[in-house]
């Protein structure tokens, strides 16, 4: 295999088609993120569930998800991208069209089913497909990393965007709202119905995306660049092994930092709509009319798609920053930005702030999903890229169980307000929601932060891909 340039007479595919299917693939796997949207209405339907039960499937999905990019990368390092991210997109579409049939069970198995259809399977085929339109767009663009990792994963924090509005007309009916703008009328479809109808849209849109990926030939070289070298004349990087990169201490420095900020971000995300929902319900007097109830909810659904604006924006914004000035100073400012937000959310319960608030975590959120591709192919090279950003991604999987489970750990009911809802004979009926503290959850989150700007500060490239010591 060829280390040098293509030869100039050499067909080679216009890159920027591979950004296409990346993006194409990516907002379809970012709606992930709307699990906050369903978890009221799944409450609704089975009462029983405690507040650790609604948010187990959020948690699992999260887990799967990153184990899934470690099978996923290695696979699409010896299989290829586009093989493995249509698999993964028929394993999210079956899960989530398996999901609908949760509400065919009781209460105890329902859930036991919701978790292997939706988290378990569909978290699998998420991860599959995730690794690899960002590994092969690093191979494409090793003259603009940063940036187009994140343009790579912009699409999947605009998932959510797109897809929370259309997640809550479906379910309750009535119009598809973008930015509070009623665009067009939705069918009331019910909460399972929904899982299948996104599953359906999940399965096609991401084997159709799945079939612009391509890897570029051996010694591919963007016309007018080349590798950075060391004063020496050698390129400045080895290709690390999965196992010599483990081996490491800067790995698992990079890790721990990498756990800080997905516990934060996720934890807003996940939970943006029921959080919002408690600061609104908190302040009123029960019982709430069906009105104000579900403007509120409207309002927790609308901050998840402006919290996905900035998310997706996030990734491309700091990877273009971070292409100027440096990984290691954009990783620091984002991880204080973030840690001091965190630390300040219980007090932002006024709409507005509660939207600048949790959009500062998602912009801070989308730079590590973005930066951390690209900090795995500096550090380690990119030869093994796709195995070794799957083992830095299981930090994102331990943020997905972390982040929500100190949401729901910590979280204590202060108050019980009635509120009013239409039955299903169209009568009036009275239930009950449980308003929620989160304060200690978000400063737990926000102190991880600022440790992992101190981590970011003393971290330090490896200097040469050493075999691990036996």
């Amino acid at each position: 295999m060829s280390n040098g340039p293509v030869s100039p007479g050499t067909p080679v595919m216009n890159r920027w088609l591979v950004v296409v299917g990346a993006l194409i693939i990516q907002v379809s796997l970012g709606a992930v993120y709307i699990w906050s949207v369903f978890q009221t209405p799944l409450g609704a339907v089975f009462s029983k569930w405690s507040e650790g039960q609604l948010t187990l499937p959020a948690q699992i999905v999260l887990a799967s998800f990153a184990v899934a990019v470690i099978f996923g990368g290695r696979l699409q390092d010896r299989l290829g991208p586009r093989i493995v991210a249509t698999a993964g997109g028929i394993l999210l579409g079956t899960g989530l069209i398996l999901a609908r049939f949760t509400g065919s069970f009781e209460p105890g198995p329902a859930l036991v089913w919701l978790i292997l259809t939706f988290s378990c399977l569909g978290g699998a085929g998420i991860g599959a497909a995730y690794v690899c339109p960002i590994a092969t767009c690093v191979k494409w663009f090793p003259d603009k990393r940063g940036l187009v990792t994140g343009l790579a994963v912009a699409g999947f924090g605009a998932g959510a965007f797109l897809f929370a509005p259309l997640a809550k007309g479906l379910i309750s009916g009535g119009s598809y709202e973008l930015l509070g703008a009623r665009l067009f009328g939705l069918p009331q479809l019910g909460v399972f119905n929904t899982f299948m109808t996104l599953g359906i849209i999940f399965l096609v849109a991401v084997v159709l995306g799945a079939q612009m990926l391509r890897n570029p030939p051996a010694g591919y070289r963007p016309p007018g660049w080349n590798p950075p070298q060391t004063a020496g004349g050698a390129p400045v990087k080895a290709d690390f092994s999965a196992g010599e990169m483990l081996a490491t201490p800067q790995f698992w420095l990079l890790w721990v930092a990498y756990l800080a900020g997905c516990t934060a971000g996720l934890q807003v995300i996940m939970k943006a709509s029921p959080i919002w929902q408690s600061f609104a319900i908190g302040r009123l007097q029960p019982p709430v009319d069906a009105a104000t109830f579900g403007s509120i909810g409207a309002a927790g659904a609308m901050a998840v798609s402006i919290l996905a604006i900035f998310n997706s924006f996030g990734r491309i914004f700091w990877g273009k920053v971070s292409d100027i000035i440096g990984r290691k100073p954009t990783l620091v400012v984002m991880f204080l930005l973030c840690g001091t937000v965190m630390l300040m959310l219980n007090a932002m319960q006024v709409y507005p702030l509660y939207l600048a608030g949790v959009c500062t975590v998602g912009l801070c959120f989308g730079g590590y999903l973005a930066l951390y591709p690209a900090v795995t192919a500096d550090f380690y090279g990119t030869k093994n890229l796709g195995l070794n950003y799957g083992w830095m991604f299981t930090a994102f999987g331990a943020g997905g169980l972390l982040g929500p489970y100190l949401a729901a750990r910590f979280m204590t009911v202060k108050a019980e307000v009635a509120y009013l809802a239409g039955g299903p004979g169209g009568e009036t009926v009275t239930k009950v929601f449980k308003v929620g503290e989160y304060r200690l959850a978000f400063i737990v989150a926000g102190m991880m932060c600022l440790v992992a700007a101190a981590i970011i500060l003393l971290v330090r490239p490896p200097r040469t891909a050493g075999k691990p010591q036996a």
